[in-house]
C-alpha cells in the first residue's frame, strides 16, 4: 500500500516547526508519518531523516514544505533526490515549489526535466545563500572590530582585595585555588592576573 510521509526540519531546538507541520497536515500527511529533525541542514546525517528513508518504499510519497528544509548542501541535496526517486523509487513533492513534483515524471518527460533543472538551481541557490550568510557574518564582525567593538564576555578587572590575596599567594601562604575562592573568581582568571603582573 502506498504511503505518504512528511519531513520537517528546523536548525535548532529553539526554532518552531509548526508552519511546516501545518503545511504537511493540510496536504494530508498523518501525524504518525511526519518526521522532524531539529538540527542543521548542512548534511543528511539526521536521525529522523535516516528513519524516514528506511520507511520509504516504491510508490510512496515524500512531502517537504521547501527545498531548504530538505537540506542546504547542493551536492548532497541532489544525491538525496537521486536516492529517493531512483533507488527508493518514491515520489517527492516540494510544497512551496509546484515544479518540484516528481509524480508527473512518468507521463511527461519534459516535466521531469524541468523538475530536475529547477532542483539543481534551487539547491545551488540554497548552498550559495548559506555561504553568503557566513561571509556577511565575518564581514560584520570585522567591521565592528574595526570600529572598536569587542566580542565575548567583558574582561574582568581585579577587585581591591586582589593585592592582598595576590601577595598571600606569592608568599605561598595560600594556594591558587584558595586565592580564587576568596576573590570569587575562577582559578584560570586568577592565574591570568598573576601572569599579567597585576
Amino acid at each position: 500500500m502506498i504511503k505518504t510521509y512528511g519531513y520537517a526540519r528546523v536548525s535548532s531546538r529553539e526554532q518552531n516547526e509548526l508552519r511546516q507541520l501545518v503545511a504537511l497536515r493540510e496536504f494530508g500527511v498523518r501525524d504518525g508519518n511526519i518526521f522532524v529533525d531539529k538540527q542543521s541542514g548542512k548534511d543528511f546525517n539526521r536521525p529522523e531523516y535516516v528513519r524516514l528513508l528506511k520507511e520509504l518504499n516504491p510508490g510512496d510519497l515524500f512531502i517537504v514544505k521547501s527545498i531548504d528544509r530538505l537540506g542546504r548542501n547542493y551536492d548532497e541535496i541532489l544525491e538525496q533526490w537521486r536516492v529517493i526517486t531512483k533507488e527508493k523509487r518514491a515520489d517527492i513533492v516540494v510544497l512551496d515549489m509546484p515544479l518540484l513534483d516528481t509524480r508527473e515524471r512518468e507521463r511527461d518527460l519534459t516535466g521531469a526535466f524541468i523538475a530536475d533543472l529547477v532542483l539543481q538551481i534551487l539547491s545551488y541557490v540554497a548552498e550559495t545563500e548559506r555561504g553568503n550568510i557566513h561571509q556577511r557574518q565575518a564581514e560584520g564582525i570585522a567591521a565592528a572590530k574595526a570600529n572598536g567593538a569587542s566580542f565575548g564576555r567583558p574582561r574582568k578587572h581585579p577587585p581591591e582585595a586582589f593585592r592582598e590575596v595576590g601577595a598571600a599567594f606569592r608568599s605561598r601562604e595560600i594556594s591558587e585555588r584558595e586565592a580564587a575562592r576568596r576573590l570569587n573568581i575562577s582559578a584560570k582568571t586568577f592565574r591570568r592576573w598573576i601572569a599579567e603582573g597585576l
